[in-house]
């Protein structure tokens, strides 16, 4: 299985932080953001990693290289400007192969246990086209994103329960093919129009999650990660 993980955003919110150094290389408990993910891979099997990049990009080839000091291949899909999700997994198509494959937003911290997509790939049912990870609704996100019915991922019905799209998702390359290479493409739209035709899937996880999206989730994540590191 190939994983993607997204590294393109400008970070705006992480200003001035983000002014020199690209968000996915900020560090957290005495690692990049950036390089908890390949660890967790590496650590579930999964060593071919695809890193989409844009703003001050370079920095990440520079300081992760090929991978092979974290004992992975990691292969890099630059972006001259940033193309949102769809449309950076839709130029890294090519990379990824014709199976399902796992793909992480850079700025999430997870406790998720990644080795759980390689089971979601292995009974991958014919026609699905996506399985996202959800969580419970974040402050900043309260009234959540989809709503789950069963296994069904879907849009939320009028005082339906929903929950908060994780970032993280296993999806098959036919989600993606509409798209043309290049093209500027959000990813929920085609999440909605897979969900309306009942070919997305879900689960909720209550672990530890985290959108890293300001300084002061920043700095939430470095003492929680500092503290573990003491026990």
């Amino acid at each position: 299985m190939k994983a993607m993980i997204l590294a393109a955003g400008r970070g705006e919110r992480m200003r001035p932080l983000t002014d020199h150094c690209p968000k996915p290389l900020l560090p957290a408990g005495g690692k990049p953001l950036l390089q908890w993910h390949i660890e967790a891979l590496a650590a579930a099997g999964i060593t071919n990693i695809v890193i989409n990049h844009a703003h001050l990009g370079e920095q990440i080839e520079q300081y992760f290289g090929d991978g092979s000091a974290l004992g992975v291949k990691l292969v890099y899909s630059a972006e001259a400007i940033a193309l949102e999700t769809a449309g950076g997994i839709r130029k890294a198509l090519g990379m990824l192969g014709d199976a399902p494959f796992l793909v992480i937003n850079g700025d999430v911290a997870c406790d998720w246990p990644v080795a759980r997509a390689l089971e979601v790939a292995s009974s991958w049912p014919e026609g699905r086209l996506a399985h996202l990870v959800m969580v419970p609704n974040p402050q900043h996100n309260p009234k959540g994103d989809f709503a789950l019915q069963g296994t069904a991922v879907k849009q939320p019905d009028q005082g339906e329960i929903a929950f908060t799209f994780s970032g993280i998702g296993v999806y098959h390359p036919d989600l993606f093919t509409s798209i043309k290479i290049g093209e500027l493409a959000k990813l929920a739209p085609l999440l909605r129009q897979a969900m309306a035709a009942g070919k997305v899937e879900g689960e909720l996880f209550n672990g530890f999650w985290m959108d890293i999206g300001t300084p002061e989730r920043l700095e939430e994540l470095n003492q929680r990660l500092n503290s573990a590191r003491k026990h």
